[in-house]
């Protein structure tokens, strides 16, 4: 300042005068001295001593205001602003001309101002734009007792400055302050006592009531309104204040209260959210007697006048931060020793007062001298970004009244460095800079946090409603709600309720409050727009006052407001599916600045938040009954419990999107993805301990890339895990499976290399890749994937030679075709050792004997297995078994029968062991050294599968499906069929089912009463058999007449002698005779009536002179019989008291109807007729033997009695799976019997062949080495 400007400033300094009733008035030298002879002068003055007021006019006094203007700071607007007026009025001067006062948004303080009182936040921002504070020579800093973050950082800035302006003054005043602590602060600094103008202050606690009843259900409210009964009733005058802790209890005593109604009496509530109006109605004087219900706002700064009693109930809510939660609680706590005292001083300002404090007096002394300092329960990242814009050093190191906490320093830097506000100095782990945004945030007169949202909100085109929001972020909520107008209220505010946001709702309130103000006076229209909606006006000025500071500094910083795409009102509503682009803006904005405030839902209306919170949606929110799943809200708060306040849902998207910085990436299971063809991890992000993604899908290459080269290599390359192999992948394949099934043919694990070996070579031969697109790409520029092919030598350990590779063919002859062999050694699986393919119409085709003999490379170890596998009785005369088995596989034919029964035979005859083939192990045999066969459908699909032989015989003819058998059936078949007259019949029919295949099904003529019946058959089998029936039928109804004529021609010589009589009489005969004629010429498949017609031509020439041939070659049969017959019935009738050769007859007789049953002629070939006319001329012959000598039968028939029961006991173990050799070895068992009952009761007939009891045993043993 210039020489000029200071003498002007002297001769203009304004004139002043002291007001000797003031308690401070007293000290007024002792203060002027101290101010010019120290720097910093601590004035510790009670409440009432005049110190706020007379200090600024001792420092006048004392030089200051000359080389610059004295500032007074204030922690409350109110407070700036009734300070300024009544300095001005002791001065004698209008408030804006020596004094004025500067409180955000309105500044009233001319240039050349002596005095400026303004709030401590204002002298902040000052230091920001001016850390040396030059525009003033003197500061005050007033109301210091109650320490909040503001006036601990203004303390510690000065601190600082007085170092570096050695001329400036500093004054710390206070009603109640730690005077010690602040002395060693400001190096011992003098400090100066000036008591209260007070009046005696009686204290009552709450043990010194008689009255008081002390009960644990009562609550401080209960206790105030006893202790406000008893006040009315020992006084009539009087006004009371009573300090409750929450707005809550304020309007709860309220309404007792007024529920008392005092005579002539005001309930007056007053806290931070009460409208202006209604908090000013405290000051006046009214005849009324006041009853005031106030919060802590009442305890210093504002003095009301006329209180006579005070009701202390002790309690206050004061915020605290918790790092660890980055959560504000309001917890209500008991108040400090000072702060009690400052209530305690609110009386006994004009009279004696009286004090109830609602709790004992151990209880006051026990407490806390003085209120935690703020900065000691504060988010300290707006310290911090300021104090890096001042350059003020690292905080740790700053010398604030108390140091913070390491824990909330930390925390503070944390969320900064979230913010991206500021960013660590290179080759310095502890200092930090502003980045750019950091040094825009520093600028903006908001919380770092908001700040950022209006950053974040430049960007994505929404900083018009981001500014609105950070406004309405930084005042109080403009929503009243007066407890008499409560339910009105709560319609006028539902009006701009946002099921989706507070935000919108905030933003819908400001858009009504701007519309409102169109065309009409701004003070007229807000006033009107507020009363109707329920909202404060001084806040909705101050909401306005704050967007317009807001949109000047952003203007300033270059900031331009952008609209986001559809940008519209309505657009900011829900749209079902996702969000419109201006609301995700605005919000993803919100998440910028408050990602640490995110949760997401637990139940109901209960949220995990950030950090192991556990969060409820504050009544008050639109979302409260149907919160989205992912909310972010612009402060936690806890009170009864902890709260998500001003909170909005959102897409979990958006966080990751914000936050990815912060956010946690893990990853787990790498894995080869086939759709997607390339390794992929699944990935779990995190943020603050929420998880936002559980399991999403990503390339895992960016992450690891040797790991997820491997897992490539191991499961797309080695497995073949792709969609389109590459040609290398199919020969390297191609090639695998042929060692692979080397290996399968000869039993053996040691030949393929094995996988390992497949990785290693595809790991050598390509570079880091993880993908199909980069393995195509490198395959192009390598002009070919001619180096991944590989050769047998990289695959196989060693190869077997050819001879042995022989012996396990790739397919097997069965009648005259080839099936394919598959191999397998897998040991326990189904389709271990090998299996034949047979299609289903080849399966009757194939002998399961030949089945038996395995593969030659197998059929050693088969019969090593067998012979090991024989019962002791017959394997301990085979040993050494090695030695017999490579007899057996030297010297035995082989395929040409079962094997078990060329075993049998062959060990019979060259080694002297008789073995049943019974006695041939089946169970206990490997698996895979018993054929297994898979039956196929035409398109190769397999039907069945087994090692059992029953599998060869089963019909393999397709079910009928859903009616379509029915359907065919109807389509295809006649009924009635005299003549062919409906065309030719094909083998079978194919009918398309609704799997768009084929059914197969068999057309066939059927045999019925009088006619016959093309009929439709599933079985191939069955259609043949009753088709060859039909058509012999069908030739009897054609050729009725014919052979009708017939059967009268062929008739038996006249002297057959009634032979005919054993058939039931010649008619008969004659049936059965052309029956038996008719199948032997039309045992032919005939389709066609061509075919038929020429076959009955055929039938017709031939029939007669075939059938009297056919009687020549049956005459000895027939008269065999006859004579037989009369022998039976003689003997039969002479034996009717001989009991036992009536029995001989009787089954002598039953045996004949066996042997020559009434269908022999189509039974037996021509060829046997003789020897049946010798084996009945050897039953008659038994007959009459026997009845003469009944011992000598029976003698003969226990001896026959063996081999018959021997026969039995082969028919009856006679199965479709039976052998051909042994059924027929049966049947010549059979005709040998017949020969052996020749040789023993009709000797003179003779016998065809050798026969005795020995070559029937030894006939038997042959049957039994059978299978």
């Amino acid at each position: 300042m210039k020489r000029y400007q200071i003498n002007i400033r002297k001769k203009n300094a304004p004139k002043f005068s002291y007001d000797p009733v003031l308690p401070i008035t007293a000290k007024k030298d002792e203060i002027i001295e101290s101010i010019l002879k120290n720097q910093v002068v601590i004035i510790s003055g009670e409440t009432g001593s005049g110190k706020t007021t007379q200090i600024p006019k001792f420092c006048l006094a004392a030089g200051r205001g000359i080389y610059g203007k004295i500032g007074c700071t204030q922690p409350r607007r109110i407070a700036a602003i009734t300070v300024a007026a009544r300095i001005a009025e002791e001065l004698g001067e209008e408030t804006g001309k020596s004094v004025g006062y500067k409180i955000r948004f309105t500044d009233k303080t001319r240039k050349d101002a002596y005095i400026k009182v303004m709030t401590d936040g204002i002298l902040l921002a000052e230091a920001h734009n001016n850390p040396f504070l030059s525009e003033y020579d003197t500061i005050i800093v007033d109301e210091a007792h109650e320490r909040s973050l503001n006036i601990d950082f203004i303390l510690g800035i000065l601190k600082t400055l007085i170092k570096k302006r050695r001329r400036l003054k500093i004054i710390i005043t206070s009603a109640t302050i730690d005077t010690e602590k602040f002395s060693k602060a400001f190096d011992n600094a003098p400090v100066i006592e000036v008591s209260g103008r007070t009046y005696p202050v009686e204290v009552r606690y709450l043990k010194d009531d008689p009255e008081a009843e002390e009960s644990d259900e009562k609550t401080h409210v209960d206790l105030a309104v006893e202790a406000t009964d008893r006040l009315f009733r020992e006084s009539r005058s009087g006004d009371i204040l009573i300090f409750m802790p929450t707005e809550q209890d304020i309007r709860e005593t309220a309404e007792i209260l007024e529920g008392r109604k005092y005579p002539s009496a005001e309930i007056m509530p007053i806290f931070a959210r009460l409208p202006a109006a209604e908090q000013t109605r405290v000051f006046l004087r009214l005849p009324k007697r006041k009853i005031i219900i106030a919060t802590n706002i009442a305890e210093t700064s504002i003095t009301i006048p006329g209180i006579k009693y005070v009701v202390d109930t002790g309690l206050a809510r004061i915020s605290h931060y918790t790092p660890r939660s980055r959560s504000t609680a309001l917890p209500v706590v008991k108040v400090s020793r000072s702060s009690a005292d400052q209530r305690k001083g609110r009386c006994g300002r004009v009279e004696n007062g009286i004090c109830i404090r609602l709790y004992p007096r151990e209880d006051y002394e026990s407490r806390l001298l003085y209120t935690l300092p703020e900065i000691l329960r504060s988010n300290l990242a707006e310290v911090i970004l300021r104090m890096i814009s001042l350059d003020l050093g690292d905080i740790s190191d700053f010398p604030f009244i108390d140091a913070p906490p390491p824990r909330s320093i930390r925390d503070g830097y944390e969320i900064l460095l979230e913010l991206g506000a500021i960013e660590r100095l290179n080759g310095d782990k502890a200092g930090f800079s502003l980045t750019r945004n950091g040094k825009l945030m520093a600028s903006l007169p908001v919380d770092p946090r908001i700040s950022r949202m209006l950053i974040e909100a430049g960007r994505r085109g929404c900083l018009e409603e981001m500014t609105v929001l950070a406004a309405a972020l930084s005042c109080q909520d403009p929503r009243e709600r007066p407890a008499d107008k409560a339910d009105e209220a709560d319609r006028a505010h539902r009006i701009f309720m946002d099921a989706q946001s507070d935000f919108i709702t905030l933003l819908n309130i400001w858009k009504r409050f701007i519309e409102a103000l169109k065309g009409v006076k701004i003070t007229a229209g807000i006033k009107k727009f507020c009363r109707a909606n329920f909202l404060s006006f001084r806040r909705m000025k101050e909401w306005r006052d704050i967007y317009l500071q807001l949109n000047e500094i952003l203007d300033e910083n270059g900031m331009k407001s952008i609209k986001a795409e559809a940008g519209t009102a309505e657009s900011t509503k829900y749209i079902p599916g996702g969000f419109s682009l201006l609301y995700a803006a605005i919000h993803k904005s919100i998440l910028s600045g408050f990602l640490s405030n995110i949760a997401v839902k637990k139940e109901k209306n209960l949220l995990s938040g950030t950090r192991e919170k556990t969060v409820a949606v504050f009544p008050g929110s639109g979302l409260f009954k149907n919160p989205g799943t992912w909310i972010v809200a612009a402060e936690m708060i806890e009170t009864s419990r902890l709260y998500a306040r001003t909170a909005a849902n959102i897409e979990s998207s958006w966080i990751e999107e914000i936050g990815k910085k912060q956010c946690r990436y893990s990853y787990c299971d790498p894995h080869w993805e086939r759709a997607r063809g390339e390794v992929v991890a699944l990935e779990q992000v995190s943020l603050y301990g929420l998880i936002i993604v559980s399991e999403r899908h990503v390339s895992y290459g960016k992450i690891n890339p040797e790991d997820a080269s491997n897992i490539f290599i191991r499961l797309a390359l080695v497995d073949g895990d792709v969609r389109v192999p590459f040609g290398f992948m199919e020969h390297n394949k191609n090639l695998k499976n042929e060692i692979l099934d080397l290996e399968n043919r000869i039993r053996r694990r040691d030949i393929f290399a094995g996988d390992d070996a497949i990785f290693e070579f595809y790991r050598n031969k390509l570079p880091v890749i993880y993908d199909l697109r980069t393995l195509s790409r490198h395959i192009k520029n390598a002009g070919g994937d001619q180096f991944l092919r590989m050769k047998k030598e990289d695959f196989s350990r060693y190869l077997p030679d050819e001879d042995e590779i022989s012996l396990y063919p790739d397919n097997l002859k069965f009648g005259g075709n080839p099936f394919e062999c598959l191999y397998a050694f897998d040991p326990g699986k189904p389709e271990d050792g090998v299996t034949i393919r047979i299609p289903s119409e080849n399966t009757r085709d194939v002998s399961h004997e030949a089945t038996e003999w395995l593969v030659p490379g197998l059929l050693k170890e088969k019969i090593t297995a067998l012979v090991k596998g024989l019962p002791k009785e017959y394997r301990k005369k085979l040993v050494p078994v090695s030695g017999a088995v490579d007899e057996i596989m030297d010297k035995m034919p082989k395929g040409k029968r079962s094997l078990k029964t060329a075993l049998s035979g062959f060990i019979n005859k060259n080694f002297g062991v008789d073995i049943p083939a019974s006695a041939w192990p089946d169970d206990t045999l490997p698996e895979h050294l018993r054929m297994r066969i898979s039956v196929t459908d035409k398109d190769g699909k397999e039907i069945c599968s087994g090692r059992d032989k029953a599998i060869l015989i089963k019909d393999y003819s397709e079910p009928e499906d859903n009616g379509l058998f029915e359907s065919a059936r109807k389509k295809h078949e006649i009924k009635g069929i005299t003549k062919w007259n409906f065309g030719d019949i094909p083998e079978k029919i194919a009918i398309k089912g609704g799997d768009n295949r084929d059914r197969i099904y068999f057309p066939g003529l059927h045999a019925d009463e009088g006619c016959v019946n093309l009929k439709i058959f599933e079985s191939e089998a069955e259609s043949i058999t009753s088709h060859r029936e039909g058509i012999v039928a069908l030739f009897s109804i054609v050729f009725e007449k014919d052979l009708k004529s017939l059967k009268k021609l062929l008739i038996l010589p006249k002297d057959n002698g009634g032979c005919s009589t054993f058939f039931g009489g010649d008619k008969r005969f004659g049936s059965l005779l052309v029956k038996s004629l008719l199948n032997d010429i039309l045992n032919t498949d005939i389709r066609t009536k061509e075919t038929f017609d020429s076959q009955t031509l055929i039938v017709m020439r031939s029939i007669y002179e075939r059938g009297r041939k056919k009687i020549e070659k049956i005459m000895p049969v027939l008269k065999a019989c006859h004579e037989a017959e009369e022998i039976f019935s003689s003997l039969k009738k002479r034996s009717v008291s001989n009991r036992e050769a009536s029995d001989l007859i009787s089954r002598l007789k039953q045996e004949l109807y066996k042997l020559i049953p009434e269908n022999f002629m189509e039974l037996y070939d021509e060829e046997r007729f003789p020897d049946l006319q010798r084996y009945t001329r050897a039953l008659s012959a038994r007959a009459k033997r026997g009845v003469i000598d009944p011992e000598k039968e029976k003698a003969r028939s226990a001896g026959l009695q063996v081999h018959t029961a021997r026969l039995d006991k082969q028919v009856k173990s006679l199965s479709q799976l039976a052998s051909g050799e042994k059924k027929k070895a049966v049947e010549e068992f059979f005709w040998l019997i017949e020969e052996y009952k020749v040789s023993l009761f009709a000797q003179e007939l003779k016998t065809n062949v050798p026969v005795s009891a020995k070559r029937l045993e030894k006939k038997y043993q042959e049957i039994e080495r059978m299978v």
